[in-house]
C-alpha cells in the first residue's frame, strides 16, 4: 500500500461519512413526514455525528498536506416502507462503514504511517458504538412492530437524544 493509495482511500472516506450524513439527513426528514419527531431528531443528530466525523478527515488530510478531492454526493433513499426498512438500512450503513474503517486501518499499517493508524484507532472505538446504536434501534423497532402505542412511545424515547 503507498502514500498515494492510502490517500486516496482517505479521500474516499470523508466522501463516505458526507454520503452517510446525507442519507440520515434524508432519513430524518422521512421521518418528520410520517409524524414521528423523535425519530427524526435521532437521525437529525446522527446527521450531524456523520459530518463530524468527515471534518476530522478533512482536518488530518489538512494537517498533512494532503489534497481534498470532493466528490459529488448521489441523492440518497428518501422514502421507506417502513420504521423497519429504515432501520435496517441504518444498521446496513453502519456496518459497510465499519468493514471500510477496518480496510484503512490494515491500508495504513501496511503503508507504515503510524499516524493514520493512530488517527483511524478513533473510529475503530467509534464503529463499535455506532453499530450498537443501529442493532439496538433496529431490535425496538422489531419488538414494537405495528403496535402505534409502543413505536409512539419508541418515538418519544428517541426524541431525548443529546
Amino acid at each position: 500500500m503507498s502514500e498515494v493509495d492510502l490517500k486516496s482511500d482517505f479521500n474516499r472516506q470523508l466522501n463516505q461519512e458526507l454520503r452517510n450524513a446525507y442519507l440520515y439527513l434524508s432519513m430524518a426528514a422521512f421521518f418528520e413526514s410520517i409524524t414521528l419527531p423523535g425519530f427524526a431528531h435521532y437521525f437529525s443528530v446522527q446527521a450531524r455525528e456523520e459530518l463530524e466525523h468527515a471534518m476530522k478527515f478533512y482536518r488530518f488530510m489538512v494537517d498533512r498536506g494532503w489534497s481534498i478531492e470532493l466528490q459529488e454526493i448521489p441523492k440518497p433513499k428518501t422514502t421507506w416502507s417502513s420504521v423497519l426498512e429504515a432501520a435496517e438500512d441504518f444498521l446496513s450503513a453502519e456496518v459497510e462503514n465499519t468493514k471500510r474503517i477496518w480496510r484503512m486501518v490494515d491500508s495504513a499499517r501496511q503503508a507504515g504511517d503510524k499516524a493514520a493508524e493512530s488517527f483511524l484507532q478513533w473510529f475503530v472505538n467509534e464503529q463499535v458504538e455506532e453499530e450498537k446504536n443501529a442493532s439496538e434501534l433496529l431490535a425496538r423497532v422489531k419488538l414494537v412492530k405495528d403496535h402505534p402505542a409502543g413505536l409512539l412511545a419508541l418515538d418519544r424515547l428517541l426524541a431525548e437524544r443529546k
